[in-house]
């Protein structure tokens, strides 16, 4: 099996159907109709719709237990399919609206991580996000946040949430708190947004990373700067087919992001909403984009070395890789 690794998973997003059904009924709570379909799968149709069903599920993650358990099974679901290491994106902003504190909504992810590496031997880290559409006041406050409660876990910082709301430049400030305490930074841009998204967050805020970055492929002269700026891609081609960025995989650019020699990764996203995981995207890459196993180890190598890890936990997974 080959190793894996992944550095794009919104945690609230990765809770699966049967895991948000279990938590709905821990806490009393009766979920809309219309939240699952036949199946039992989340059901929604467009892209505006997957964020309101998005925020329906997430509303039953009330407790550090509730978020302890999320993240517990998504590692070992990962650590199943041959994963080495995760990183997951924490909504602060998602746990405060339902009355749980920075510091609670921490404790249950760490608990979590903790509990999938000592049985299974996975690797986790914890990126903190702030929601785009909230405002750069709010971003302040979930930056000072995290700088006011450092733990060892929490190594990165990113934005998510409407791409088409504000500009990067707008959380300049917010940034800049969690750079110049030492943490390493991502931002959503080039997904639902073209190539300008990219540009501006490139131009605006302190990162090498960046979520999606599909939509770079679009503009020739950005993709040679990000291959020449050795910006890695945390791409999602199957999130990117669910909500419609691209109609097909054969309209998907990963092939191109690979010959114009840009760093790419692969990544579920939010899994069970996209009916992936992260093995069936490296199982895609092969099938789909013709990815042979020497490929697909590359692509974990710049996982881990694009990883938001000390260098002494980076050079031991490497080595789980070459091996």
């Amino acid at each position: 099996m080959i190793p894996k690794a992944e550095l794009h998973c919104h945690l609230e997003g990765a809770a699966s159907p049967e895991l948000v059904r279990r938590l709905a009924a821990r806490h009393g709570v009766t979920l809309p109709a219309g939240t699952f379909d036949a199946a039992g799968n989340f059901a929604w149709d467009d892209f505006l719709h997957f964020l309101k069903v998005y925020d329906i599920a997430s509303s039953v993650i009330r407790t550090p237990e509730d978020y302890r358990d999320v993240t517990y099974r998504y590692l070992m679901d990962c650590a199943a399919e041959g994963a080495i290491y995760v990183e997951v994106m924490s909504s602060p902003d998602h746990a405060a609206a339902l009355g749980l504190s920075y510091g609670g909504h921490l404790e249950g992810i760490v608990a979590g991580i903790e509990d999938a590496r000592r049985e299974s031997g996975i690797e986790g880290r914890i990126i903190v996000t702030c929601v785009r559409h909230l405002g750069p006041e709010r971003g302040v406050e979930v930056a000072r946040q995290v700088v006011a409660q450092p733990h060892p876990l929490v190594t990165g910082f990113g934005m998510g949430g409407d791409e088409n709301s504000f500009t990067p430049r707008d959380f300049t400030a917010a940034f800049a708190i969690v750079h110049e305490a030492g943490l390493s930074c991502t931002v959503h841009a080039g997904e639902v947004a073209g190539p300008e998204s990219v540009r501006a967050a490139l131009a605006a805020l302190p990162v090498h990373r960046l979520g999606h970055g599909v939509r770079a492929a679009e503009d020739p002269a950005l993709l040679r700067e990000i291959a020449r700026r050795g910006i890695v891609l945390e791409v999602c081609p199957g999130s990117n087919i669910a909500t419609g960025v691209y109609g097909s995989y054969d309209e998907h650019p990963l092939p191109a992001l690979l010959a114009a020699g840009c760093r790419v990764t692969l990544n579920s996203d939010d899994p069970p909403y996209f009916d992936t995981t992260i093995g069936r995207e490296y199982d895609h890459a092969a099938e789909v984009f013709g990815l042979d196993e020497t490929a697909l180890r590359n692509i974990t190598l710049t996982a881990i070395d694009a990883a938001f890890v000390d260098e002494e936990t980076r050079q031991r997974l490497r080595q789980k890789v070459i091996a």
